[in-house]
């Protein structure tokens, strides 16, 4: 192997310390850029510095760290405990959070590449290992990693997305794209009696925090989750795993950027979550989530005890045919390709659709919500971009989404 080529095993697991970074780094990050906007006060006129004073806007700063110290303390608790992931993580990895308290010790892990259930909801995590690459830029292990914006944009957007998906101010948003999809799962096996579901396999390709899928287990299905994002793996293993009552956190997913709110209400209006119990499933329910790309797990039959052709009952994609066309410039590790001669493996949107058709079973039925309308549209390795997805035979609706992130912020 080329000394700059990385085993499957070694990618992933500096993808992993790296992701665990950037939790454990968080209030440092965040209080900072809050702190920013302090120190620009003072390049201000005095007479303009007084008037600020007078609005309170120095009193609102302060609310702003104590809300990210308060998501501090619950981004604290999903990263506690990261060995249950079967990775081992430098302690390079520990943050210098201010103010963030630890959580109670977790399960023991499991070796890589297995299957483990993880608590009385009967969702369980299995891993897929990945292609090796060569690339320029280093993964020296000993190297500290500094998480970059991007990497901070993707665990504000991870706070929002549990406020859309587990809190009760996020129901309108939320069912809006869900109830229509589980509607039609419905319809499509009306003749199934509500006893007999746990007989039908759901998957739920990109299940982010595991909400959809939850509902859909929820309703007597058999269903199975598939995430590849380790910000949403480790985020659901959480609210799914060891969350004990309904609203146990306050989060505050609006504090990070001033523009397009409202008021200052909006900005620091706090979100309890979950809004149901997750534990609450129906006697003998099978709710499991599978961590992976797509096409590596369902795509070929590499386990003969998980046969995927033909097994699968119903596929619920909701705004997952557009992740295909994220240009695969953006690396695994979350780094821009620096070298964009070198030959990359595309996305590829027909294989997204031959891997789906392969795995439903006889009469089964795929609902999706989204076409592939990626915001990479024109990027370099962009297979599918504009590609507008039909289900033949099942037939097409329109139905009104909402796309915003804060019920009471500027529409």
């Amino acid at each position: 192997m080329p000394s700059n080529q990385l085993s499957d095993v070694e990618e992933e697991e500096i993808h992993f310390s790296n992701v665990i970074t950037t939790f454990r780094n968080y209030a440092q990050y965040s209080l900072a850029a809050n702190n920013r906007r302090r120190k620009d006060i003072y390049c201000l006129p005095s007479a303009d510095q007084q008037v600020l004073e007078a609005i309170g806007y120095k009193k609102k700063l302060d609310q702003v760290d104590d809300a990210i110290r308060a998501n501090a303390e619950f981004l604290a608790l999903i990263v506690a405990n990261p060995e249950i992931f079967g990775h081992e993580v430098d302690a390079d990895a520990e943050g210098t959070d201010e103010g963030v308290k630890g959580a109670n010790e977790g399960e023991a892990g499991c070796e890589p590449g297995k299957t483990r259930s993880l608590c009385r909801n009967c969702f369980s995590v299995s891993r897929v290992n990945h292609s090796p690459h060569e690339h320029g830029h280093s993964h020296d292990r000993h190297q500290k990693y500094r998480p970059t914006d991007f990497d901070m944009d993707k665990l504000r957007s991870t706070l929002k997305q549990f406020a859309r998906d587990w809190s009760e101010q996020g129901r309108e948003e939320r069912e809006a794209c869900y109830q229509p999809m589980k509607d039609a799962l419905v319809k499509h096996f009306s003749d199934v009696p509500l006893e007999q579901r746990g007989s039908l396999r759901v998957l739920v390709p990109g299940s982010g925090l595991g909400r959809l899928a939850y509902d859909v287990a929820s309703m007597g299905f058999a269903c199975q989750g598939n995430e590849f994002s380790h910000y949403m793996l480790l985020s659901s293993f959480l609210i799914l795993n060891r969350t004990d009552s309904i609203n146990k956190y306050t989060l505050y997913p609006y504090v990070h950027s001033f523009s397009n709110v409202s008021s200052q209400q909006a900005m620091l209006q706090p979100i309890s979550i979950p809004d149901v119990l997750p534990s609450n499933l129906p006697p003998g329910s099978d709710f499991s989530l599978v961590a992976g790309d797509f096409e590596e797990i369902y795509g070929v039959d590499t386990d003969p005890n998980e046969p995927q052709a033909g097994e699968w009952n119903a596929i619920l994609t909701c705004f997952f045919i557009d992740t295909v066309s994220i240009s695969m410039r953006v690396f695994y590790l979350g780094k821009y390709d620096t070298q964009p001669n070198r030959d990359l493996k595309a996305k590829n949107i027909v294989n997204y659709l031959r891997v789906i058709h392969r795995i439903l079973a006889p009469g089964g039925v795929w609902v999706n919500l989204g076409e592939s309308h990626s915001y990479y549209s024109n990027a370099h390795g962009d297979i599918g971009a504009g590609f507008q997805v039909r289900c033949c035979g099942i037939g097409r609706t329109t139905i009104q989404t909402i796309h915003r992130s804060n019920s009471i912020s500027k529409k």
